[in-house]
């Protein structure tokens, strides 16, 4: 078997910018924070060796395996946290006193709307930073709006829950029979 008559197989040389191809990490509101970052790994661990091959080697080149590992941490890390902000947002629309709920619903939406508005206002920004911020503003803008869809689903929920239970009278009325 001869080494040249293989297929070359193509290596790709890692760079920090290669940390953005899926979206961004979510952002989470503080007031639900402990329950959603409850026993999820950050990679810290990870991305404090990314940082000190780095520091070491001053290039990425050298620091492969480094910005692979923090790549497949940091994507396991964020699709867990995006599962559990929904699930948190589902559970807040099912519990929360429906005054509450909806004033969060409406929080949510202003903040959607804010982040469709900085995201326009974002496209005209040319170059590198240009994209980052387009690429950031559009993955917080889509985590919010799961965020929201989440809560009201949470909402509907209760209701149809409420539906399925019989009506009591307010009134109990005691018959007795003479």
């Amino acid at each position: 078997m001869d080494v040249d008559s293989q297929p070359m197989m193509e290596e790709t040389i890692l760079v920090g910018d290669d940390l953005m191809m899926g979206p961004p990490s979510p952002v989470i509101p503080p007031e639900i924070a402990s329950h959603v970052l409850e026993g999820v790994d950050l990679c810290d661990g990870i991305l404090r060796n990314l940082f000190l091959c780095l520091q070491i080697n001053d290039i990425e080149p050298f620091c492969q395996d480094e910005l692979a590992l923090y790549r497949q941490c940091a994507e396991n890390r964020d699709k867990v946290l995006r599962v559990r902000l929904q699930e948190s947002e589902y559970k807040l629309g099912s519990s929360m006193p429906i005054d509450l709920a909806k004033e969060r619903i409406t929080q949510l939406e202003a903040e959607a709307t804010s982040l469709e508005r900085h995201l326009i206002l974002a496209s005209g920004a040319e170059g590198i930073e240009g994209f980052r911020r387009r690429w950031s503003l559009h993955g917080r803008m889509t985590d919010t709006k799961k965020r929201l869809e989440s809560l009201k689903q949470g909402m509907e929920n209760r209701k149809k829950e409420g539906d399925d239970q019989p009506a009591k009278p307010s009134t109990w009325k005691r018959w007795f029979l003479w």
